[in-house]
């Protein structure tokens, strides 16, 4: 339900997780090139791994030196970078790391600052750490992030070469609180592989974008803005996020403000056992909440493009999505998970994905169409099943 829940957006690893476990707050919002007028959708991310096992420099665990010593990854990283044009261009990701000991943080509402690192010995493991700081709060994000050709080339650091400044102020209008499958005793016996807390799935962005050289404008009613947070013990396999607030009724023609789609998958599991993943689909329409745990997902991929089909139905509606997303679009998110092992499947994400949605409500027994919504400028994460 769209429920604003602070506490579940911040940092909350504890015991055993916070030894084997993962946080990453995600941002992305679209903005226009002030001289050209070109638009473009960035994102930036906040990474924290292994918190527990951090110390005064970070562990990289694809570094030679520390995988030599079955070391496993802890660090806190930036993920910034921009998602490629409607030709397939330009799209990158630039990662910063810090040590754990330089995070300083609030509790709830949850502030985070790191500032800069840097490493003269080109022989250390600390010098796998490419420039940056950043600040994170509910209603702001600022930083910056440098990585040269020279640092992009180490596979330890999982990154592209390029230079992206943001300063930003964030209202988050419109929340998917999970209820209890993000609750208490969820988290306490470990009952997901990997939680979710959608904050701010329908959120405005203002403030600057600088990309190589080039400066980008944010204006809210334009950035289509999401910011969500996922954590636990591993990422979901499949991993699948389709979130989307850029919506016109078929029934008045007009965009809607203040209404957004967003699925996600989990994955149940009790003990050492995985069971068979599921979904949450929440659509925020018009100020009314639908919310949906029966959904049956169809994938399809071809050359050029990915193509879901989603049915979900509950007590009062039922609804259809159809949504796609060019593979040229899309980048290969880089992470390693806590145990310091990268998957040799590539993670696919794109921020142009374009679908419909039927939206049903059941009246004695039948059904009556609500609207028809064309959806477009959609947030898609695609990775599947080993």
């Amino acid at each position: 339900m769209n429920l604003s829940d602070l506490t579940r957006n911040s940092c909350m690893l504890g015991n055993f997780s916070a030894k084997r476990g993962y946080m990453r707050w995600w941002h992305s919002f679209s903005g226009r090139n002030v001289q050209t007028g070109t638009a473009r959708t960035f994102f930036v991310e906040i990474f924290m791994i292994n918190p527990a096992l951090g110390g005064a420099r970070p562990i990289l665990g694809q570094h030679p030196h520390f995988k030599k010593r079955g070391m496993k990854p802890s660090y806190v990283m930036v993920k910034a970078g921009v998602f490629p044009d409607e030709n397939g261009n330009e799209g990158r990701q630039l990662h910063a790391f810090y040590p754990i000991s330089s995070l300083r943080t609030t509790d709830s509402p949850l502030v985070m600052q790191a500032g800069n690192v840097s490493s003269e010995n080109d022989n250390s493991p600390e010098d796998d750490i490419s420039c940056g700081n950043f600040l994170y709060s509910e209603d702001r994000l600022t930083g910056f992030v440098h990585v040269s050709p020279e640092k992009a080339r180490r596979r330890s650091l999982m990154t592209e070469a390029g230079y992206m400044k943001w300063d930003l102020t964030v209202s988050k209008s419109v929340s998917c609180h999970t209820g209890i499958l993000a609750g208490r005793l969820f988290r306490a016996l470990h009952l997901l592989n990997s939680f979710w807390h959608g904050e701010g799935i329908r959120s405005f962005f203002q403030g600057s974008v600088i990309l190589d050289g080039d400066v980008y404008e944010i204006i809210p009613d334009l950035s289509y803005g999401c910011a969500d947070k996922h954590w636990g013990r591993s990422f979901n396999k499949p991993w699948f996020q389709f979130t989307c607030s850029k919506m016109t009724s078929g029934r008045t023609g007009k965009e809607l403000r203040h209404s957004v789609l967003a699925v996600n998958s989990f994955c149940p599991r009790f003990l050492c056992f995985s069971f068979r993943h599921k979904f949450m689909l929440q659509l925020t329409y018009m100020g009314e909440d639908f919310q949906f745990t029966h959904c049956r997902l169809d994938t399809k991929e071809t050359g050029r493009r990915f193509v879901w089909h989603m049915s979900a139905r509950n007590k009062t509606a039922v609804l259809k999505l159809s949504g796609s997303c060019k593979k040229a679009e899309m980048l290969h998110l880089q992470y390693e998970n806590p145990d310091g092992v990268k998957s040799k499947l590539p993670l696919w994400a794109g921020s142009d994905g374009v679908g419909a949605i039927q939206l049903y409500r059941r009246v004695s027994g039948a059904r009556e169409l609500v609207d028809s919504l064309k959806l477009e400028n959609a947030l898609c994460i695609y990775q599947s099943e080993p």
